[in-house]
């Protein structure tokens, strides 16, 4: 039936054509992206999941941020103990030497000399192994301590050690000397055992920048794998949108020329009557 009053033909063109023109600016706003799913409307359940994972991968940002001020606090502290070890093996070599009997008062004083320029070495290292306003070899040792998850419900720990003179790590005291040959036996007793605990806390250190350097390691593993999961969620297949992108234009403009067709219908219309 042709009605000039209701042209069915143009309502259906009008309908595919709104369609493609629809599908088109989906298609054409991927192609502009990369992403097939860009915003909440595009799939609200989709974008939410990403959202929050995208968060996450933000968030190991600080975790690595933290594990790496973390590593150089603790890797000041190693050098910083270290340091004090060859002082200590300095010392041991001159007090071992002092222990001899039958030295002269000269030669006695010039050991002695030496040793307190290591001993009091010992304070100026510690005094300057700060590292962002925190001292793990102090008096009062921080600690090296990472945030170790994007929760912040996790942290990684690494204690600190007083290794002042005179404290239980090394137990040389700030008044050791070796003015006599008894006194540098009692040093050289302390250097041993200064030098015997002083190698168990920088394994202990050494432990612990190896499960720091792991951690770090993990993180940017776990961070990788999230943005992966995110781009095969939200990304769009470039190479499948071009393809669709042309046969929408097509498709464009054969639906144009459809509609153009159905509005010439009135025209028919009026042939009859002639």
């Amino acid at each position: 039936m042709i009605s000039v009053n209701t042209n069915r033909g143009a309502m259906v063109a009008l309908q595919n054509l709104a369609q493609t023109q629809k599908d088109l600016d989906v298609t054409q706003n991927r192609v502009a992206t990369g992403k097939k799913v860009a915003s909440a409307k595009d799939n609200g359940a989709v974008w939410a999941v990403a959202n929050k994972m995208g968060s996450d991968v933000k968030a190991y940002d600080a975790v690595t941020s933290s594990n790496e001020r973390a590593q150089a606090l603790l890797d000041t502290a190693t050098s910083a103990g270290e340091s004090i070890s060859d002082l200590l093996s300095k010392m041991k070599e001159v007090a071992l030497a002092a222990t001899q009997t039958g030295l002269s008062a000269s030669a006695q004083a010039s050991y002695d000399a030496s040793f307190k320029q290591y001993r009091d070495q010992v304070t100026s290292i510690i005094g300057n192994a700060s590292f962002d306003g925190q001292n793990m070899v102090g008096a009062t040792p921080s600690s090296a301590v990472a945030i170790g998850d994007a929760a912040g419900g996790n942290s990684i720990t690494v204690a600190g050690a007083n290794l002042s003179l005179g404290g239980t790590v090394v137990t040389v005291t700030a008044t050791e000397t070796l003015d006599t040959a008894a006194h540098a036996a009692t040093a050289l007793t302390n250097v041993n055992a200064s030098i015997d605990a002083l190698s168990t806390q920088l394994a202990t250190w050494g432990a612990g920048a190896e499960r720091l350097q792991s951690h770090a390691a993990f993180v940017s593993k776990l961070q990788d794998a999230l943005n992966s999961g995110i781009g095969a969620m939200t990304d769009a297949d470039l190479s499948k949108e071009s393809a669709k992108l042309t046969a929408l234009q097509t498709k464009q403009q054969l639906g144009a020329q459809a509609l153009s067709i159905a509005n010439s219908s009135s025209q028919i219309a009026l042939s009859l009557f002639r």
